[in-house]
């Protein structure tokens, strides 16, 4: 059950901004620095607590404009649910959270950002080390059969420290 999610999402540089508002400031990022190799990145982490002895759970899922090697500028927005996940399922979930914003996000970037000026990344949760080892083929495979690339730990930033920042 969903107790809350954010309409905006927050930018430390910006403050609140809806999804078009976003990708402006993307689009004037990249503009600002067309010489320079551009990542967008989209990705979700989630973090368990307990309320008053019940199980509550934040997603916050974080897009990131990369300038490669030199900086970066990141939005993300939070979804807090009262509902238990074991740890397949809340990385599914994670997962499936970033491709839904995908699908949402992409077309509208496309139609403001030629595609040409960036690269599109989907990062995941999962890595080499830990018990999400198992995981890495089966949603890496949703990733890439959705269209998009993956990255994974120790490259996958945009869920493991930017949208961990958050939760």
């Amino acid at each position: 059950m969903i107790i809350e999610k954010a309409d905006k999402f927050t930018s430390p540089s910006q403050g609140p901004v809806d999804v078009e508002e976003m990708i402006q400031h993307i689009a004037e990022f990249i503009d600002e620095s067309a010489q320079y190799t551009h990542r967008i990145v989209i990705g979700t982490d989630s973090q368990t607590k307990r309320i008053n002895g019940e199980a509550e759970i934040d997603f916050v899922t974080a897009v990131v404009i990369h300038k490669v090697g030199y900086g970066a500028r990141y939005f993300w927005r939070r979804e807090r649910q009262k509902r238990r996940y074991v740890l397949r399922e809340k990385i599914y979930t994670e997962t499936i959270k970033s491709l839904e914003f995908a699908e949402e996000f992409v077309p509208k970037v496309r139609a403001r950002i030629p595609a040409a000026a960036y690269d599109l990344e989907i990062h995941i949760d999962v890595g080499p080390v830990g018990p999400t080892r198992d995981m890495i083929k089966e949603v890496v495979g949703m990733v890439r059969g959705s269209g998009y690339n993956a990255k994974t730990k120790p490259d996958a930033y945009g869920a493991s420290a930017v949208a961990d920042r958050h939760t």
